[in-house]
């Protein structure tokens, strides 16, 4: 019997190697600059302007001079860590910059972003030897710590250490096994791999758009949706398609009673939720089903947790749908996506944006 044909990838080795430098390189919330730098040349070849705003968000136009808008949109930004206080015998205790996960923390490796640059450094922990089960702490952000190997505080402000440098994780990109994708950061960079590819599809298609496509990348979404929020105002547009990620709850100790049934590997994921636009989530799904694009879908009772509530809310009201990548281990370093579902969120996207229109109709009644 013939083996099936194995279909071309979309992401060709420009794409890979925008990919593994972007998803290598440390954007911390509020610290995003350097990311946002390396995503912004990738995109130049493939749109006509671009802005920044005044706390980074970057946003990559085609056809500005249109007065109907369309957003495709990704967060740019990663959990970390902030310098909390350093103590007299030179180690240094932390807290959140986003939903950072202390359990993960001990035995990890982090560099600690100052302006002398990158210095190292280690979440301690106590060796199982030394430890007391019956009564064992657990890791607490009040209990990790980090040692960058100094004898006293001295030491660590020689470093360029201060209270709010910004601490990293160093893990980067990796390929497993049977088309899995690991690493840190992919909520949400690699939603920002997505809306660039599209905006590379369009361009290399030659594909003219009869309305103002604007790509964009906005920054500290982990700590209440902020970018977001800004350029959502400063942009106005008439409609939004987010993307985010979601959890995959086919792992253990996922609950799918709580949290709904989706896979890695299965597709992109619509939401149903009430910032999602009925009518614009309909299209996507009809798109979807035309072009045979596999796809999920989940709900929410309240907000969607990600971009598409800012933009949905802003403006009085904006049609806004959420496409997500369903991911393993989300906040972890080891963070896991299926190469097919990154492939199918683009290729979604990029089939939906040919079928919008200004004269599409939003209205319920």
């Amino acid at each position: 019997m013939a083996k099936a044909k194995k279909e071309k990838s979309l992401l060709n080795e420009s794409s890979m190697t925008f990919i593994k430098e972007y998803l290598n390189n440390a954007s911390p919330t509020g610290f995003e600059t350097s990311g946002q730098k390396i995503w912004l040349e990738y995109l130049k070849p493939y749109i006509d302007t671009h802005i920044v705003d005044n706390y980074g968000t970057v946003v990559g136009i085609i056809n500005p001079e249109a007065e109907y808008k369309v957003v495709i949109e990704a967060h740019a930004d990663e959990i970390s860590w902030f310098v909390k206080y350093i103590t007299s015998d030179g180690f240094i205790h932390v807290c959140r910059n986003g939903g950072s996960d202390h359990q993960i923390a001990p035995s990890k490796r982090v560099n600690i972003h100052t302006k002398k640059g990158i210095v190292r450094g280690v979440f301690g922990w106590p060796a199982i030897h030394v430890r007391k089960h019956s009564k064992e702490n657990k890791p607490e952000v009040e209990t990790i710590w980090i040692d960058v190997g100094a004898k006293n505080k001295k030491q660590v402000e020689e470093l360029g250490i201060h209270v709010g440098c910004v601490c990293t994780f160093t893990e980067g990109f990796e390929e497993l096994n049977f088309d899995y994708w690991i690493g840190r950061a992919f909520d949400n960079r690699m939603g920002g791999v997505i809306i660039a590819e599209v905006a590379r599809l369009l361009k290399e298609n030659k594909k003219k758009l009869p309305f103002g496509l604007y790509i964009v990348n906005a920054v500290q979404e982990e700590v209440g949706l902020n970018g977001a929020g800004m350029i959502a105002e400063t942009i106005a547009p008439d409609v939004a398609i987010c993307t985010d990620v979601t959890h995959d709850t086919t792992t253990p100790m996922m609950s799918k009673a709580a949290e709904g049934e989706t896979f890695c590997g299965e597709g992109p994921v619509m939401c149903y939720a009430p910032a999602v636009h009925n009518i614009l989530l309909e299209k996507i799904i009809d798109t979807a089903k035309k072009n045979k694009i596999p796809f999920q879908l989940q709900a929410e009772s309240r907000s969607t947790g990600t971009d598409t509530d800012a933009f949905a809310f802003s403006n009085g009201g904006v049609p806004s749908a959420l496409i997500s990548l369903p991911l393993r281990y989300m906040h972890t370093t080891v963070e896991t996506v299926h190469k097919n579902d990154v492939e199918n969120c683009i290729k979604l996207m990029y089939e939906v944006l040919l079928k919008l229109s200004p004269k599409d109709n939003y209205k319920y009644l």
